[in-house]
This record gives C-alpha cells, sequence and structure tokens, in this order.
C-alpha cells in the first residue's frame, strides 16, 4: 500500500472494483457504495431486576453493495446477474475494493486502502429513467448482499 500521510486526506473519486471470475473491463464502476456493518442489539430483562434491560451484542450485519455504472447492453456482469435473479441461479464471488492514490505521478495507482468482501450475489438490478428531456446517461444499479468484508 502507498503511503497513506502522502496523500491525506484521501480522495473518493479515485477507486477500482476488482471482481473474481470477471474481466476488469466489467468493473469500471462510476459509483461505490455499501461498505457499512453493523452490530443489532437483543434486549434481554434481567429477572427480578426491573430499572433496565441488557443490550447484548448480535452477529454484525453488513449493508448491500450499490454498485453504478453506465449501462452495457452485455457483459459477464450483466450475465451473472440475470442468472441470479431470472434463474435463481446463485454463484457467489468475491470482489476487492481499492481507494487509489492520487500521487502516483502518472505511474500505475497504488491502493491506499482496499476491503475485500466474501461471498457476493446479486439481489437487484435497476435502470435508470428515460427523459427526452436530459441529456443524461442510462445508468444501471446492482445491489449485492455480502457475508462480511474486512479491510485488507
Amino acid at each position: 500500500m502507498a503511503n497513506a500521510l502522502q496523500s491525506y486526506p484521501p480522495v473518493g473519486f479515485y477507486f477500482k472494483i476488482q471482481i473474481d471470475k470477471m474481466p476488469d473491463s466489467d468493473s469500471d464502476f462510476q459509483e461505490v457504495s455499501g461498505l457499512s456493518m453493523s452490530l443489532e442489539l437483543q434486549a434481554v430483562k434481567e429477572g427480578g431486576e426491573n430499572r433496565f434491560t441488557h443490550q447484548l451484542p448480535l452477529p454484525a450485519k453488513a449493508e448491500p453493495l450499490v454498485l453504478k455504472r453506465a449501462l452495457k447492453v452485455s457483459s459477464p456482469l450483466m450475465d451473472w446477474c440475470r442468472k441470479a435473479i431470472e434463474e435463481f441461479s446463485f454463484k457467489p464471488c468475491n470482489l476487492h475494493v481499492f481507494l487509489l492514490d492520487t500521487e502516483t505521478g502518472g505511474a500505475e495507482p497504488k491502493p491506499l486502502v482496499a476491503w475485500h468482501i466474501v461471498h457476493a450475489y446479486p439481489v437487484k438490478w435497476e435502470i435508470s429513467g428515460f427523459n427526452a428531456m436530459n441529456n443524461d446517461l442510462a445508468i444501471e444499479t446492482i445491489q449485492l448482499n455480502y457475508n462480511y468484508f474486512t479491510r485488507v
């Protein structure tokens, strides 16, 4: 990883997604969101003690990962999504999200931070609305559920 102090504070617009078993040309996205995990709490009343309830943590829950990009008419990623949603045929895979260093000086960008997303599978595909009055790109949104992520 690059020197984190050199690129502080990091910018959020220079990133890369790498999906296992998919070509790099199929992982260009304009937006990534949902790298979030939280603990849910379970309220437990203690017998005989009525002044409060204990809040016990449950296992961590991951938020869906949301990827947005310009619509690709045909791609391996879209085939993967279509098979999961239309045919109910799931083949989970892992992916990486890299936040890249802007200070590489023309060389290959170096990752500042990376996250490894484990056992991801598509659960939603959406296309932006079409409007003849606007000059917008057609944007596809892919929502992935996953088991957990780790910071690499």
